[in-house]
């Protein structure tokens, strides 16, 4: 941690109430929570245009059928058909 980032938020909570340093750590927890959500989002995007390029786009990965035109329009990084999709939702 750089010299800067300590005097922005204090020193371990240095001169902070409890109330400070607890919603601190809440938004920070917030804060990573987004990035994760981004990152996976990310992944998932970068995963559908792979299958465009390798024609497999809108195929279910687990038993190959069509995945469905209004999913793909509500969903379109979808990898399971409705019928797969549920299946693993009742795991």
């Amino acid at each position: 941690m750089r010299l800067q980032d300590l005097l922005r938020d204090g020193v371990d909570g240095a001169g902070n109430d409890q109330a400070d340093v607890g919603s601190k750590g809440l938004e920070r927890d917030a804060e990573m929570s987004l990035a994760a959500n981004q990152r996976e989002l990310l992944l998932q995007t970068e995963k559908a245009l792979d299958r465009l390029d390798k024609g497999s786009y809108g195929q279910c990965e687990v038993c190959g059928e069509a995945i469905g035109k209004n999913r793909l329009i509500a969903f379109p990084r979808a990898t399971l058909c409705m019928t797969c999709k549920q299946r693993e939702e009742r795991r």
